[in-house]
């Protein structure tokens, strides 16, 4: 390894960077925004009740079944 050795860095990860120290509040925000959408708590009732009630799709699905 060299004396003068860096890590490197992508672009991409100096670009976040310059964002976040232009804005401290920005992974806040990204928190809350995602908390709005994605971080639920889940109803494992619910969940369960509903992959009980799945219908078994058929290997071809526009494939008639013949019933006789």
């Amino acid at each position: 390894m060299p004396l003068f050795w860096k890590p490197y860095k992508s672009d991409v990860t100096q670009f976040i960077d310059s964002l976040k120290q232009r804005d401290p509040q920005l992974e806040e925000r990204q928190r809350q925004g995602r908390s709005l959408l994605w971080d639920k708590p889940i109803d494992r009732q619910a969940q369960q009740e509903w992959s009980e009630s799945r219908v078994a799709q058929q290997a071809y699905v526009y494939q008639t079944q013949n019933k006789g």
